[in-house]
């Protein structure tokens, strides 16, 4: 009875030094280095204007209107909804998605004022594994320039401008393609950069 109550302390005595450590010392070390080292990241990349958070460079909004830049389409609740990211879960052979993005080659073209045999980026029609991609291609961001000068009056020299300014690298700059933010790219727009 002695040896089975001395190996129980030993065993709630690692418990609770390894709960302590993993559940209250590490975290707070994290936490600390990514403050000092990281702060914006850490914080979730907000972008404020004003005094106002207006998005995150990381997570993905929905703009509607033709004078802005559209982004990926979102499975993520009812579309760019954090607290539901995640995909579709729509198989390759899944009818519902066929025609899904059947109709959003359609309704991309028409929106864009492009001829019935357009090649539409894939990055335009279908959503990314989170719901949340804040990126476009800088090809589906080239298509969709014009309609997004005509609609505000500007050249399309100043918008091509605007999207090269906002176009980012791969990683590392040499893994992944390069892309667009598409929050800042609407914000520089919007003439808050």
């Amino acid at each position: 009875m002695k040896h089975l109550i001395s190996e129980l302390r030993i065993s709630l005595l690692a418990t609770l030094s390894l709960a302590l450590i993993l559940c209250g010392i590490y975290p707070l070390v994290i936490w600390l280095l990514a403050q000092g080292l990281f702060p914006h990241m850490a914080n979730g990349s907000l972008l404020f204007r004003k005094g106002t958070v207006v998005g995150s460079t990381l997570i993905g909004q929905g703009f509607a209107d033709r004078k802005y830049f559209h982004p990926r389409p979102s499975s993520a609740g009812q579309g760019y909804d954090a607290l539901s990211s995640g995909g579709s879960n729509l198989s390759p052979l899944s009818q519902k998605l066929i025609e899904t993005i059947r109709q959003r080659v359609s309704d991309y073209r028409i929106e864009n004022d492009l001829p019935p045999d357009a090649r539409v980026p894939a990055d335009a029609v279908t959503a990314s594994a989170s719901g949340l991609d804040p990126h476009i291609s800088v090809d589906n961001a080239l298509l969709q320039a014009n309609r997004v000068a005509k609609a505000r009056n500007l050249s399309i020299n100043a918008v091509l401008q605007k999207i090269e300014a906002h176009t980012d690298p791969g990683d590392l700059r040499i893994l992944g393609e390069r892309r667009v933010n598409v929050l800042m790219l609407n914000l520089d727009l919007d003439g808050n950069p």
